[in-house]
């Protein structure tokens, strides 16, 4: 064993302080890419085992099935979380706004009009990570760049978490289309994009039975296309006017770049786009009409119904 009695009850000390004394090792190891913590139960804690004095520790390990070796894993992971920890512990005391704008992950969301509110759980992050923004209390973009800049620069995360946000922090559209909603040489996020990333999470079954059999689909999938329907409410208007105009929702589709999620994506969003009047004829006698105010780039594409 490479640690003793005395820094184990130093570390274990320093620990009992930090915001991630209940997040459960396997996702601390993953974000901080050493070796993988074997059990992924959520309840295998930090929290398990700091109560513990070194030979308490151990036993509680063996009980556990882990070799001996694991007790180095154990407070290596301890001792570079709370590098993680403890820079964030201090940035969130400081209250000043105007140092978060200093925050370039913010800047660079700012200029491709990517709002700092959207949810995390929209995201195609992958579960590991966002059981860790989930235990993190990091339900937005904004409040994941918030935390990411208060990162140690000591600290290595690994995964779709550093992905996401190297993505961000180089504005690499290709790597923002990964995870979130994003069309490359666009600005903002997108319904359509929203509803592909589902599409591209649902296994081959879900989506045949999306296109021939709706009403079987897996309720999951139809609550999260309404909550991102919902959420770009301003989007779902436009894309009815749009419609209503004569364009195909299939033309409006193409912007995917995969005709097979297209036809899925097609099917999802049609129950939500209902009231598409019936086209007018040409000689039809029309009653005249107020002509909607147009809206900004930015007003449609989030504002919020």
């Amino acid at each position: 064993m490479r640690y003793s009695a005395k820094e184990w009850d130093e570390v274990r000390g320093a620990f009992s302080m930090s915001i991630m004394v209940d997040t459960p090792l396997h996702s601390l190891a993953q974000n901080l890419e050493g070796p993988q913590w074997p059990d992924t139960d959520r309840k295998e804690t930090p929290g398990v085992y700091i109560d513990l004095t070194f030979a308490e520790v151990h036993e509680a390990l063996a009980s556990r099935g882990h070799p001996m070796e694991r007790f180095d894993q154990l407070v290596d992971i301890l001792k570079e979380t709370l590098a993680f920890d403890n820079p964030f512990g201090d940035m969130v005391e400081q209250s000043s706004t105007a140092g978060e704008r200093d925050n370039p992950v913010l800047k660079n969301m700012e200029r491709l009009q990517i709002p700092e509110e959207f949810p995390i759980e929209f995201t195609a992050l992958q579960d590991d990570t966002m059981e860790f923004c989930r235990l993190e209390k990091l339900g937005t973009l904004g409040q994941f760049a918030v935390f990411a800049q208060g990162l140690s620069r000591a600290v290595i995360v690994g995964g779709d978490f550093r992905g996401l946000l190297n993505a961000l922090s180089h504005v690499d559209e290709a790597g923002l289309a990964k995870y979130l909603p994003f069309r490359p040489g666009a600005k903002g996020l997108h319904l359509i994009e929203a509803v592909a990333q589902v599409v591209r999470q649902m296994p081959s079954d879900q989506r045949a039975i999306a296109i021939a059999r709706p009403a079987e689909l897996a309720p999951g999938t139809r609550d999260r296309v309404a909550r991102l329907v919902a959420y770009f409410s301003t989007q779902k208007s436009d894309l009815i006017r749009q419609i209503s105009g004569g364009t195909s929702l299939t033309r409006l589709l193409m912007a995917i770049g995969d005709p097979s999620a297209e036809a899925v994506v097609a099917a999802l969003l049609t129950p939500h786009l209902k009231s598409v009047p019936a086209p007018v004829a040409p000689n039809a006698t029309r009653v005249a009409a107020v002509k909607p105010r147009k809206l900004s780039l930015w007003r449609r594409l989030f504002s919020r119904g």
